[in-house]
């Protein structure tokens, strides 16, 4: 059986429209996304107000949240380096065995650059989830946080970079990339 906890999830986009009601959202109107657990997976829903004052209320979601429907924008060229990540970030979160350490600083990189955004964190079984919900798309991830530690951070930070195709960077004192240039990326 598989550990749910060592596992990222990728959950289908955002809806256009209310799943209970069939009505599409409206550009700003306020809607509430639920994750149920499924299987070995998650089902995403998205719920107008109305359809949310209305559900049933017994039947509990493992997260929920409530947000504003903005119709995704056509699709900007992004920059090389954002689009390299964002792609290894969903390559590498449908794998069997995701790598944890990997797929978390891929999102925080792309939490940083407004890629995704973080709506939501849950403990689970002693493990830290983060629930990321891309800012286009609406997309949803989550990702277990690994709890690196500062002395880990630079074997990761050499490990992405590699998995980027970009080798792992020569490093001096001078030029060694600190907590604080990670965070402030």
């Amino acid at each position: 059986m598989i550990n749910p906890l060592a596992t990222d999830w990728p959950i289908k986009q955002r809806s256009e429209i209310c799943n209970a009601t069939q009505r599409p959202f409206a550009p700003g109107e306020v809607f509430y996304t639920l994750l149920y657990r499924e299987g070995d997976g998650f089902r995403r829903e998205d719920l107008s107000e109305e359809a949310w004052r209305n559900r049933n209320e017994n039947i509990q979601p493992f997260s929920f949240w409530k947000t504003k429907f903005e119709p995704a924008p056509a699709p900007a060229p992004e920059p090389l380096a954002k689009e390299n990540a964002e792609q290894l970030f969903r390559r590498l979160i449908v794998e069997a065995d995701p790598p944890a350490n990997a797929c978390f600083v891929l999102a925080v990189m792309l939490e940083r650059k407004r890629v995704l955004k973080q709506v939501r964190t849950e403990n689970t079984n002693g493990s830290r989830l983060l629930i990321y919900e891309h800012r286009e798309n609406g997309d949803v991830f989550i990702v277990r946080d690994p709890q690196l530690r500062l002395s880990e951070l630079e074997r990761v930070q050499d490990e992405v970079a590699a998995l980027l195709g970009a080798g792992a960077p020569r490093r001096n004192d001078k030029a060694r990339m600190t907590n604080e240039a990670l965070m402030s990326e």
